[in-house]
């Protein structure tokens, strides 16, 4: 797997928005967020652009500042600046050999699940599942902060994650799994599949998370990956956070955690929940694409190689 440098403070970092953008106010608070944290910025043009209301910019101009960052020497890490929608409208415009030929690190969550799929899957490229300058970073608490700097400074494995406050990892499925870390947010895995860039979990370790899904979405999506094969492939399971996925339109129905039993425990594959990783204001960084291991019988996740290289 191709690996972005391990950073030092005074590098360079890209700022695009390749999903949705956000206002002016909050980009270049975004901008002042990276300068504090001890990086120089680049900021690309979709970062101030607004198409439709919901895009940051065409899928083609999208696309060609994505690849420009990628081949821009004086660029050395890809931040993406929001989610929100879009990022799948960019996937065939990409450079993918360019990419792998210069291998940066690419942080970002949510929509920008797309991205990390394909990158991974076209570029052999590990990526980053971290906190995004405008939705997080410019409100982010320590904790948040420095999972990230922890991730792209230190060459080292990050080893045993551990939530935030003390929050216990949990169990739903005891036993023992290693693999590559795939995956990020569900709405947008089931959007790619039947797709090129649909994911291959085969062997891997599914890291899925959501936000603003009721139980019986998620049960239909969860339901949609099963049946792809997506979820029986895989050789563990990681349930991140689930943000507002609480049942109001059937209060007496299935919780999420009821949907959760149903679809994973016949599945048997090790599984542990509540890691603080996606749409929560606390989070951890998880690296994608290196060895991992989920140990859910001690209700543990050990990240066992260095996401960037020297």
């Amino acid at each position: 797997m191709q690996k972005g440098k391990t950073l030092k403070f005074g590098d360079t970092i890209g700022l695009i928005a390749p999903a949705s953008p956000t206002n002016k106010d909050r980009t270049f608070k975004a901008i002042e967020t990276i300068e504090h944290l001890g990086f120089r910025v680049i900021v690309g043009d979709s970062c101030f652009q607004v198409l439709g209301g919901y895009l940051a910019g065409t899928p083609k101009s999208r696309a060609s500042e994505l690849n420009s960052m990628f081949k821009d020497d004086e660029v050395d890490a890809i931040l993406c600046l929001r989610g929100g929608y879009g990022t799948p409208q960019i996937l065939t415009y990409l450079d993918y050999e360019m990419i792998a030929e210069n291998p940066k690190l690419f942080i970002g969550y949510s929509d920008i699940t797309a991205l990390h799929i394909a990158l991974m899957q076209k570029s052999h490229l590990a990526t980053i599942h971290g906190p995004m300058a405008a939705s997080d970073l410019i409100d982010a608490d320590d904790f948040t902060k420095q999972a990230l700097l922890r991730t792209v400074i230190d060459s080292r494995p990050l080893g045993k994650l551990e939530n935030p406050n003390k929050e216990n990892m949990c169990s739903l499925v005891a036993g023992e799994a290693t693999g590559e870390i795939v995956g990020g947010n569900l709405s947008l895995i089931c959007a790619l599949l039947g797709t090129p860039y649909e994911l291959d979990t085969t062997g891997k370790l599914l890291f899925l998370e959501e936000i603003d899904e009721e139980p019986y979405k998620v049960d239909r999506m969860l339901t949609q990956l099963m049946l792809a094969g997506k979820l029986t492939d895989a050789a563990g399971i990681i349930l991140g956070s689930w943000t507002n996925c609480e049942g109001k339109a059937y209060p007496n129905g299935f919780t999420l955690m009821d949907v959760f039993k149903n679809i994973f425990i016949p599945i048997n594959k090790p599984t542990i929940y509540n890691v603080f990783a996606g749409h929560c204001e606390t989070k951890l960084t998880l690296p994608l694409g290196v060895k991992a291991r989920v140990d859910a019988t001690m209700k543990q996740l050990i990240i066992e190689e260095s996401i960037t290289c020297n």
